[in-house]
């Protein structure tokens, strides 16, 4: 039956292999045997079993070198190990090349077959994991594809019709028409940029985005982020406060990417935040990294979506939800930063607010001559602006 799980049993005593062998034959199971390591090995290849069962002392090939190498090979095969010579030290090296479990000889029916159900349940799982996360690699394949296709097109197709009819209106528009014409470009192109990370970062080609890497400056890349979404916070009557403990040095990576990160993290805070509340955006540096915090008092994250708010597509399904989302900025923003060999935290409370925190490592020697993060920048001197 193509659907029985496949038993090696490797042991040097005929006994013990026979002995096993009749004990699991009432089960749904094919059983191969090996009396060494060097046949084991073999069948391993040939068989390709499921689970393995394997004494440590034998001639030839230890079980520790056969275990090692069944690990290297194909690290999903569960391996349980099985001796005469039970010892603590041997169980924790045993654990530390990737054995699931000890059975220590002699050992009764029941718990051979209890300790098989349990490595094939592990067997199991491990598989579905797998599958699970290739499907989800395919998923986010699919989603740049579409993308591509369903969203990159027309958008370029809109980008050329204007920048004709640009052309052809050229002598009669009026100084406010170009300025609308020119505001029109502009989105588009910030639109046609964003597709463009999304295809990068979404696809499985992640390093891409390091091609473009040299020294930037953490102040610009947050003054460009927090002007991207000065108008949406505008619109809800938050402030968005910013501060830098200086000096700040400059990071290794893509501006385009970090403020494309930034832009997901504030506007998120803007996004989940009451009408006229505030935002910080928070730049210090310490021990070597650049960290970027940014802190809200809006609606929080529940415990319940805390462990998953990073994953692709994932939308909060408790709490006051204020605005929709597309659950991909924040898988996004992770991406990016890990690409830029940083990291990202979050803490938060349910009805009161969070804090994410971005680490980004610190170019050394560059401290000096960094832009001036101005706190009234983006606060009360923005008001008005549209």
């Amino acid at each position: 039956m193509g659907n029985k799980y496949k038993i090696l049993i490797i042991d040097d005593e005929e006994v013990v292999l026979d002995s096993c062998s009749e004990i699991l034959a009432g089960g749904n199971y094919h059983i191969a045997t090996a009396m060494d390591g060097a046949a084991g090995l073999k069948l391993v290849q040939e068989f390709q079993p499921d689970l393995v069962f394997i004494d440590l002392k034998m001639p030839g090939i230890s079980g520790f070198k056969v275990l090692e190498k069944i690990c290297a090979g194909d690290p999903t095969i569960v391996n349980i190990v099985i001796t005469g010579y039970a010892t603590v030290s041997s169980a924790v090296e045993s654990m530390k090349k990737c054995a699931y479990d000890f059975l220590p000889k002699p050992f009764t029916p029941d718990e051979l077959r209890l300790i098989t159900q349990r490595g094939l349940e592990k067997r199991t799982l491990v598989l579905e994991t797998i599958a699970l996360r290739k499907e989800k690699e395919m998923l986010r394949e699919h989603f740049a594809a579409i993308v591509s296709h369903e969203l990159k097109a027309p958008v370029s197709a809109i980008q050329q019709n204007l920048f004709a009819l640009i052309a052809e209106l050229s002598g009669k528009l009026t100084k406010n028409q170009k300025n609308q014409f020119e505001r029109m470009k502009s989105r588009i192109e910030d639109l046609l940029k964003l597709i463009h990370t999304w295809l990068r970062v979404i696809s499985a080609d992640i390093e891409k985005i390091k091609e473009s890497f040299e020294p930037i400056s953490v102040i610009t890349s947050i003054s460009k982020a927090v002007e991207s979404v000065q108008t949406h916070a505008m619109r809800k009557d938050i402030e968005i406060l910013t501060s830098a403990e200086e000096p700040i040095g400059l990071v290794r990576g893509d501006e385009g990417t970090v403020v494309e990160s930034l832009v997901n993290i504030i506007g998120n805070a803007v996004k989940y935040s009451r009408v006229g509340s505030q935002v910080l955006v928070k730049v210090e540096e310490k021990e070597d990294n650049v960290l970027i915090s940014v802190t809200d008092t809006g609606v929080g994250i529940s415990e319940e979506d805390m462990p998953f708010i990073f994953s692709d597509f994932y939308v909060g399904k408790s709490g006051n939800v204020v605005e929709k989302g597309s659950g991909l900025g924040l898988a996004i923003t992770r991406r990016i930063i890990e690409a830029h060999n940083g990291s990202i935290l979050v803490e938060s409370e349910l009805g009161k607010g969070s804090t994410f925190v971005i680490r980004l490592p610190a170019l050394k020697n560059d401290l000096h001559n960094q832009p001036t993060l101005d706190i009234a920048n983006y606060s009360n001197s923005q008001k008005g602006v549209t």
